[in-house]
């Protein structure tokens, strides 16, 4: 059963955190819409998309940065409550911080469950609605998603490469496919220029070669150009770097599962987006703690003093949760590591604190 304090304080943590969130969300879509107000006029984008658009972007802001307002909004009222010494009234009466600190993670726990239930399932669905809005009427659609030395494995017995691939043109140059059976290539296609032929689904091959490996002599054929048709799509030219963030769970883990077995080049991107959907909700409880220990002191330079010090922590979890990201992204850096590495030194400094708080 919650006693009085806890659901006082349960009242006051679920609260404010939700007055954050409907605050600052309005100003985000605000700054937001300012900034791209323009191609959306130029793109004349009808009124229903806009506002679909923006409903998108609530959630993927929200989803984004829910660690950060969580931590401010603990930090707030926790503040308020030391400044009206009612803190100091809590533990006089003999009740001990960590009973103090029970209400405060019942509701991480809330907070926790309800996150990744919402990035498991709701924000990987409006994630796929921003960007698709993004790269049709704000980025004219396709040059940010041309890509460049894609290689990867379409089936068991194929690889294909291109060395660059215009989106808008559908048009690639350098490309080959290799086909093996076991550990031998048996043929070899290279074209200087590939081209999707999107009305009947077909390849056109310019500079086409085929070398076919024989035992004791290769079988060379040239063509200037030839139409042809092959197992793979243009998304395989063109894989979509933000797909993982557009999957469900259940979805995300067979994609990976397929990507791996292609021996796709965007592995370790797909594994930070799956670990970060449970990293980020866990935070929930590490910031939680942090922020009752900063805040529950009555301090001489008062709230003001202790959002400075909570803002400055929170920018340093953020600017940690991005850095080890993109690390893994980019290299060939764990992505468990890296989405699991700033809730572990978060978690330190946690115990840290709080162990002087108590003092």
């Amino acid at each position: 059963m919650l006693s009085i304090l806890d659901k006082y304080i349960l009242k006051r943590y679920l609260g404010t955190f939700t007055l954050l969130l409907l605050l600052f969300i309005p100003i985000g879509i605000a700054v937001h819409l300012a900034e791209k107000i323009d191609k959306i006029l130029e793109n004349e984008v009808p009124l229903m998309e806009v506002l679909i658009y923006l409903y998108n972007f609530t959630i993927y802001f929200a989803n984004l940065l829910f660690p950060l307002f969580l931590f401010l909004s603990v930090i707030w009222f926790t503040s308020k409550l030391a400044n009206n010494t009612e803190v100091i009234a809590f533990l006089s009466s003999g009740v001990s911080y960590s009973r103090f600190l029970r209400p405060y993670l019942i509701g991480a726990t809330i907070v926790c469950i309800a996150a990744l239930g919402f990035s498991m399932y709701l924000a990987p669905k409006a994630s796929k609605g921003f960007n698709e809005f993004s790269y049709e009427y704000l980025k004219k659609g396709r040059k940010d998603r041309d890509q460049s030395n894609v290689y990867t494995q379409i089936n068991k017995n194929e690889y294909i490469y291109v060395s660059y691939f215009n989106v808008a043109e559908k048009i690639g140059s350098n490309f080959t496919l290799e086909h093996f059976e076991g550990n031998k290539m048996t043929y070899k296609i290279s074209a200087g220029q590939i081209k999707y032929n999107e009305e009947d689904s077909t390849y056109s091959l310019f500079n086409y070669r085929k070398r076919i490996i024989g035992e004791n002599e290769d079988i060379l054929q040239t063509e200037h150009k030839l139409d042809t048709v092959f197992a793979f799509t243009m998304e395989d030219l063109t894989p979509v770097t933000y797909i993982a963030e557009t999957l469900n769970f259940f979805e995300l883990n067979d994609f990976i599962e397929k990507e791996k077995a292609r021996g796709s080049s965007y592995i370790n991107r797909y594994e930070v987006v799956r670990y970060k959907r449970w990293s980020l909700p866990v935070s929930a409880y590490i910031l939680t703690i942090i922020a009752v220990a900063v805040s529950s002191v009555k301090r001489r330079g008062g709230m003001g003093l202790n959002l400075a010090i909570g803002i400055s922590i929170g920018m340093i979890f953020v600017f940690f949760d991005k850095v080890f990201g993109t690390m893994a992204e980019q290299s060939d850096f764990s992505p468990l590591v890296a989405t699991w590495f700033p809730n572990f030194v978060f978690a330190i400094l946690a115990i840290y604190l709080l162990r002087n708080a108590k003092r």
